[in-house]
């Protein structure tokens, strides 16, 4: 069975620039089993009710302005699986969770950047998957348990997004990581290595400087969703944590 995934996805920078994080999800990639197919969910892609993507090949989308113009030209032609989207579809009805089939949906910079650096070849199917930043953690984490049984199945359950991302306090002079992010990581580090969800779920009244790392959930939810994945092992384990521009995280998560 394959595990679960959460990666940040940093800044669109990462895609084309060398940078430690690139390497590790490199790496990550060519130690797991090669999945059959990925689903990924990417902050990025905002909707609801849950739409599940079936394009036959997903275009890229651009979808950010001010950065260099090779990340304009950057393309990752990830073909889909219909045959997985309505499965998926399926197994998310049957546990009451309304969806909705999307052809027109191409892969945002939340889902190709961490698919690229993982899998830059793009020879393994695909299937986008929106978030609802709307919906309370339980209801995200059990999203990510409908869908947990296609690990099973081989397909990797992916979820992009970053535990701490708030645009409006990043220190663009590079510098050392800012201690109130770090506090954030290490109280959520703590909640998902014991599978606390009680206060987990909570994360908004208990975290400490939580609506500085949270200011919305939509990057927050993919996490919830990739540790529900795995909800039959409950089990959590950092592999990667670091920060870009003092507060930005670029963590990653596997989950059973």
């Amino acid at each position: 069975m394959l595990p679960s995934l959460f990666a940040s996805h940093g800044l669109p920078t990462l895609a084309t620039e060398p940078h430690s994080y690139g390497r590790f999800l490199g790496l990550l990639a060519s130690r797991l089993p090669r999945p059959r197919a990925i689903l990924i969910f990417s902050s990025h892609w905002e909707a609801a009710p849950q739409r599940v993507g079936t394009s036959v090949y997903y275009e890229t989308l651009h979808d950010f302005f001010g950065y260099p113009d090779e990340l304009y030209t950057a393309q990752y032609r990830a073909k889909g699986d219909m045959a997985l989207a309505m499965q998926i579809c399926l197994q998310l009805e049957k546990e009451g969770i309304s969806c909705e089939l999307d052809d027109k949906r191409g892969l945002d910079h939340g889902a190709w950047i961490v698919l690229k650096l993982m899998y830059p070849d793009a020879d393994i199917p695909v299937v986008a998957m929106s978030v609802n930043p709307g919906l309370v953690p339980e209801e995200q984490y059990r999203i990510g348990r409908a869908l947990g049984a296609l690990r099973e199945q081989q397909v990797l359950i992916l979820g992009s997004g970053g535990t701490v991302h708030n645009l409006g306090k990043l220190s663009w002079q590079e510098t050392a990581a800012d201690e109130w992010a770090i506090a954030f990581d290490e109280w959520l580090s703590a909640c998902l290595e014991t599978w606390d969800t009680h206060r987990l779920f909570r994360y908004d009244l208990e975290a400490p400087y939580a609506k500085d790392a949270v200011p919305r959930a939509e990057h927050f939810a993919p996490l919830l969703i990739a540790m529900g994945a795995a909800h039959t092992g409950k089990k959590a384990k950092l592999l990667h944590r670091q920060y870009q521009y003092g507060s930005l995280s670029l963590s990653s998560w596997m989950f059973g």
